[in-house]
């Protein structure tokens, strides 16, 4: 394959950074991925990604592409203790105490801890001959060319010296908290609108040692509450026997850092599996928590002037609410997505990258924001469509709960293996109603006897 270029600089070594060197190195003779941690060789937690303490989830689409990336991966990380199974199946979706029909989906379910996965992926892309990862450096700023308008390299900090590393190209993967628009402005270019939704995300995690007797075999729970708490609770199998458990909720509702607060908390979902294994489970790490603010998803492809030899990627294109599990997803559709633009050339790689992006994005922000604002103490626009969609999707979990094809179309959707709008095919919504018609009450569905109340219905649950 032609080279479009000598080198290219990714700045930002995760799952963002790392997928996207590994599309670059097709296409640019030398790439170098540039963080400010010295990267463990092993699956071990680092300081630049505070979340990786956290539940994370990766979605099927996400792994089916990662797979066509590096190839044999996902059987990698099965021989290193990550659970393989099917997405519905194998995992308990529930809310309002009504779980979704469990039968096959024919997805796949991985998984694993984030350091496990992030230790895999690195490992695979520092195994191409021409990527390196420079550890240890600080970005400065990217340097940028007045006369060419354009970005030349980066400027940065190691150990106390200041260099330059030259790019043909600069993609940024430094997450949420990139400087870019800062930086943007400062070359003279317009500022991208930020969308932004106030969701006040706390979340409390620990781990727990995993027993055979543990969620029927299960391998995933996820559960959210309606009103009046919105609340969410995630069991994931992890390698080692583990279980990392988190609860959380919105606008600074989150879990205690203690066993009698956390399983407290835990009692108050409409499901009682979580709090099942909280009761005896032996616990193999302290609590630890989590804050995020805000969705935010920055519109870089409604920027008409933008400097050449520069792309953003990931997070710091669109930071979603963690716990609906979508970041990891969207950052590997970007990057196959980037493979495809960079095979067309250079001219208008900005343009047409972003466009692209944008479109990725679309669904998994529509599904991230409009479950959050069936939250009605979360500000932000309501249109009627949304208000319509949340009310129909509430009445599709239910049909779901004993109706296995409505299940599993529900179930691809969430994993963006289908866009929202197969749910609402005719022959689908007839189901809908039907399965509405003859549906279990709440009684009948599986809640805490010693809850207090009466639990209401919300529409539907988001994978962690």
């Amino acid at each position: 394959m032609r080279k479009l270029g000598e080198h290219a600089v990714v700045m930002g070594g995760s799952i963002a950074g790392l997928v996207t060197a590994r599309v670059l190195s097709e296409h640019y003779r030398r790439v170098t991925v540039m963080d400010r941690d010295v990267l463990p060789l092993d699956a071990r937690h680092r300081k630049g990604v505070p979340q990786g303490l956290h539940l994370h989830g990766l979605l099927a689409r996400g792994r089916e592409v990662l797979e066509t990336l590096l190839p044999g991966l996902t059987e990698e990380l099965v021989a290193q203790g990550a659970l393989k199974g099917d997405m519905l199946a194998d995992c308990l979706f529930g809310i309002e105490g009504v779980f979704l029909h469990q039968s096959p989906s024919g997805l796949t379910n991985l998984s694993m801890s984030r350091p496990l996965l992030e230790a895999h992926v690195r490992r695979r892309v520092m195994e191409l001959g021409n990527v390196r990862i420079l550890e240890g450096c600080q970005v400065l700023s990217p340097t940028f060319d007045a006369r060419l308008g354009r970005v030349t390299g980066v400027e940065f900090d190691a150990a106390g010296n200041r260099q330059v590393l030259t790019g043909d190209l600069v993609v940024d993967a430094t997450g949420r908290g990139s400087h870019f628009p800062r930086w943007l402005e400062a070359f003279g270019f317009d500022v991208p609108v930020a969308e932004k939704v106030d969701v006040g995300i706390s979340y409390t995690t620990r781990l727990y040692r995993r027993r055979p007797h543990h969620a029927g075999g299960k391998s995933a729970i996820l559960v959210k509450a309606g009103a009046p708490d919105y609340r969410f609770g995630a069991v994931l199998a992890q390698e080692d026997d583990r279980w990392i458990v988190t609860l959380g909720g919105y606008l600074g509702d989150a879990a205690p850092l203690d066993d009698k607060g956390f399983l407290a908390f835990a009692r108050t979902l409409p499901a009682r599996e979580i709090a099942d294994i909280l009761i005896d489970a032996e616990p193999l790490s302290p609590f630890r928590a989590f804050r995020f603010p805000a969705s935010v998803r920055r519109r870089y492809e409604k920027v008409t002037r933008f400097p050449y030899g520069y792309l953003i990627v990931g997070d710091a294109l669109c930071s979603f609410n963690p716990a609906h599990g979508q970041g990891m997803t969207a950052a590997v559709l970007e990057a196959k997505a980037l493979g495809e633009c960079l095979a067309a050339g250079e001219d208008g790689l900005a343009r047409r990258f972003f466009g692209a992006a944008a479109r990725i994005i679309d669904i998994p922000w529509r599904i991230t924001v409009g479950s959050d604002l069936a939250n009605p103490r979360v500000e932000g626009p309501r249109t009627l469509m949304g208000r319509f969609f949340n009310w129909y999707l509430d009445k599709l979990y239910r049909a779901g709960a004993h109706d296995p094809m409505l299940a599993k179309r529900l179930i691809e959707v969430i994993n963006l293996m289908a866009p929202p709008a197969v749910l609402l095919a005719p022959k689908l919504a007839l189901r809908v109603l039907r399965g509405n018609l003859s549906s279990p009450s709440i009684a009948d569905a599986v809640v805490f006897e010693e809850k207090s109340r009466t639990p209401t219905s919300n529409q539907i649950f988001d994978p962690a």
